[in-house]
């Protein structure tokens, strides 16, 4: 078994790519409820970066794919329609599906290089972390929570091989 935690980065000046002294304090909050792991993984924006470093972590590695996402999907679907309205859109829609499943084949390229037991972290963005996880799970998953992910709130999956054989949802009390 691998564990997969990947959740949104904390917040930013509103103007700005950098962290608000707030963003910082909520990253340590969450980032000291949180244990090791074997790897911690960022997109290559500032803010991903600052919020693992904010959380206690060093970052082993910056993947562009991680920050990005691209205007046809954008198009479909806004970054922070939640779990749900993603899970509809990557059923309904080719160009979401698509991108959901390339998400997915990201996430689970990071879970087979882990040791057995192994964990990553993974800090990422609102839309992606959704359109990952969304890409990860077997057909036929429901969502109870349709909420778009907040700051520092994501997901962590349990994979057996590449297979997502469990999800716990994320959250984090404080605002969106």
């Amino acid at each position: 078994m691998r564990i997969l935690e990947i959740r949104r980065h904390t917040m930013r000046q509103s103007s700005g790519t950098h962290l608000t002294q707030a963003g910082v304090d909520l990253a340590r909050r969450v980032g000291n409820e949180l244990g090791q792991f074997d790897r911690v993984i960022t997109s290559t924006l500032p803010r991903a970066f600052e919020t693992a470093i904010a959380m206690g972590y060093a970052v082993d590695e910056q993947i562009e794919q991680l920050g990005m996402m691209n205007d046809a999907v954008t198009a479909v679907i806004p970054w922070n329609a939640g779990y749900t309205a993603w899970l509809k859109a990557a059923q309904n829609n080719p160009v979401v599906a698509r991108y959901t499943q390339a998400m997915a084949d990201l996430l689970r390229s990071i879970v087979r290089a882990l040791p057995e037991n192994g964990s990553a972290l993974i800090i990422s963005h609102g839309g992606i972390v959704e359109a990952g996880t969304i890409g990860c799970l077997p057909a036929g998953t429901y969502f109870a929570d349709d909420a778009a992910c907040g700051y520092c709130e994501g997901a962590r999956l349990t994979f057996d091989g590449d297979a997502a054989i469990n999800l716990e949802m994320l959250r984090a009390d404080q605002p969106r």
